[in-house]
């Protein structure tokens, strides 16, 4: 028996092994698939556009022999498929090309720009979250009354709003008119040569290196975009919040909760709210996935040095290896996160590990 029982162990260990492994197997080929995915349908879209690269680099006043020799150069006279191939194993060494705007690698002015868009996107995701979650958590146990009302229209008008028009009222407002924040911009100008940054995340610089006037000057300047793009991811968590909140309201554990005395704010906050926080991460994630990918008419508006404002730019000038490059970084964020919402999602729900 003793022999059997550890046989019999040893072959649900083997298959549980095996799971894992087929698990993180097919984990790595979901994400290399959709990278690869999102480079063919990033290259693609930049041939449709009709704008001949050739003629972006050299001007369209170029005598044809240049604007010839150019194409050849960078392989445009190839079929789609070699372009396609060739820029893949670019893009997988890191190489997108150097900017016609710039006259810089790609990858090395998104590196110089994408820490804004993180900064950004992430006061946004705590603002929304922090005022989001307790607004939904309010809606679903007042449900049908008037503070239900308000947070829904709070919710609705978020959607609903055009984000530049809303940035422009607001920057007429809190600016010209109050002057409660700094006007457009990351940071003053009496500090642009003052304040040394290292990592690219100016806040976190300026905390490092104790310089509190230009902290203060940063948050001045962050707090309107960063509030207009928390407002907008307030609506999606408060409503996401108070439908999942309205789902574990009605569960039996709820009324048994009840039914032994428990407070309703223990039943609200600490039973409801936790078994809900497991999709909310999902919901957070995704949100802060949306920033950093959709605001790029907020880093216009507030001229936000962002990634945003540098594919504006970009294509405004018709540079495409910096639009490319730029829309296949936000895409595999946009992607990685995605997949790390997946995985963090497994690891707080158990029911969910053996699916």
């Amino acid at each position: 028996m003793a022999i059997s029982d550890t046989n019999a162990t040893l072959r649900r260990g083997e298959s549980r092994a095996r799971r894992r492994g087929l698990a993180i197997l097919g984990f790595l080929l979901t994400v290399a698939t959709t990278f690869l995915g999102l480079l063919a349908v990033t290259f693609f879209i930049g041939r449709v556009v009709p704008i001949d690269p050739a003629l972006a680099i050299v001007g369209d006043r170029a005598p044809a022999h240049v604007v010839e020799r150019v194409r050849l150069e960078l392989g445009l006279h190839l079929p789609l498929y070699q372009q396609f191939w060739i820029y893949l194993k670019q893009a997988l060494s890191g190489d997108f090309g150097t900017s016609v705007l710039t006259t810089h690698p790609v990858l090395t002015d998104i590196k110089r720009v994408f820490p804004a868009t993180i900064e950004l996107a992430t006061v946004g995701t705590i603002i929304g979250a922090v005022l989001g979650v307790p607004l939904g958590v309010l809606a679903a146990v007042k449900r049908g009354s008037i503070i239900d009302q308000i947070v829904r229209v709070i919710g609705l008008v978020g959607y609903s709003v055009p984000i530049f028009w809303l940035g422009l009222l607001a920057l007429l407002l809190f600016y010209a008119r109050l002057n409660w924040v700094a006007y457009p911009g990351r940071v003053d100008i009496v500090y642009e040569y003052s304040f040394t940054p290292v990592t690219g995340f100016f806040i976190l610089d300026a905390a490092m290196q104790r310089q509190w006037d230009v902290l203060w000057d940063l948050f001045r300047h962050i707090i309107l975009p960063g509030s207009l793009l928390g407002y907008f991811s307030l609506a999606y968590i408060s409503r996401m919040t108070r439908s999942f909140m309205l789902n574990e309201l009605s569960q039996e554990y709820i009324v048994a909760a009840r039914a032994k005395g428990l407070s309703e704010a223990r039943i609200i906050w600490f039973h409801a709210l936790r078994n809900a926080a497991v999709p909310l991460v999902t919901v957070i994630a995704l949100s802060y996935a949306g920033l950093l990918e959709g605001s790029v008419l907020t880093e216009t508006i507030f001229a936000w040095p962002g990634l945003g404002l540098y594919i504006t730019n970009s294509l405004q000038n018709a540079d495409m290896n910096a639009v490319l490059g730029g829309t296949v970084v936000i895409g595999s964020v946009f992607v990685g996160i995605n997949l790390l919402s997946d995985l963090l999602y497994r690891t707080l729900d158990p029911r969910t590990r053996s699916r």
